[in-house]
């Protein structure tokens, strides 16, 4: 594998950006390329959705979601996520999960939770970390920051024949509307809302490939190292 520069233990890459802009796989490229750990923050939410679908909890019940937050056991590995000794990788894609996931990421002590997990993944590896808030707040003084970002039609067209190769039955309108309502609720939220970090590099990744985007990314940690 091509290594672009001698990875020290504690580096970290930020990538952050809305629903559908290509942040996992591309942060999967370039962690890969760089020989670090790829952590999907998103998916850490998505699981702890998941976990409170499981197991019956309210949506409402605020200190219940709280507790099972508290009680989870997450690891990576690869691309896997590990929840509570089960692979959930899949599971936590589900409609019904990505639907509810941002009444989970409002809630202060779950995104504190989640937050202190992802901090002590960084103490033990270099990290290529993805979602909505890691270059603002999870690691605002990052030294490699970016914020990626597509238009909602590009987005949606992804996310549709992601879930088609899947098997899953959707109406690529129904998809754009989904992720309209879910960038509305990432950037209006009063917690931690989605934006672009201090001295993050913007890409659009709407005309462009993933591989392209990944190989901006890595080419400008090559040039800043």
């Amino acid at each position: 594998m091509e290594k672009y520069l001698q990875v020290k233990e504690n580096i970290i890459v930020t990538i952050d950006g809305p629903a559908g802009a290509g942040k996992s796989t591309i942060a999967k490229i370039v962690a890969e390329k760089l020989g670090l750990t790829y952590i999907d923050t998103g998916a850490m939410y998505r699981a702890v959705t998941y976990k409170t679908i499981k197991n019956g909890v309210d949506f409402s019940n605020t200190v219940g979601i709280i507790e099972l937050a508290l009680k989870s056991e997450m690891r990576f590995e690869k691309e896997k996520l590990i929840l509570d000794g089960e692979d959930v990788s899949d599971k936590i894609r589900s409609r019904n999960v990505t639907n509810r996931t941002s009444i989970i990421a409002a809630i202060p002590e779950v995104r504190k939770c989640l937050r202190d997990m992802q901090r002590n993944f960084s103490k033990k590896q270099g990290v290529v970390m993805e979602g909505r808030d890691i270059g603002t707040v999870v690691f605002p003084g990052a030294p490699f920051k970016f914020y990626l970002d597509a238009s909602v039609g590009e987005r949606a067209r992804r996310r549709y024949a992601e879930l088609r190769e899947k098997g899953t039955d959707v109406e690529m309108d129904e998809i754009a509307s989904d992720i309209r309502k879910r960038d509305a609720l990432d950037q209006n939220r009063g917690l931690c809302p989605l934006k672009i970090p201090e001295g993050a590099c913007v890409i659009d990744s709407t005309k462009k490939t993933i591989k392209e985007v990944a190989e901006i990314i890595v080419k400008s940690i090559k040039v800043k190292k």
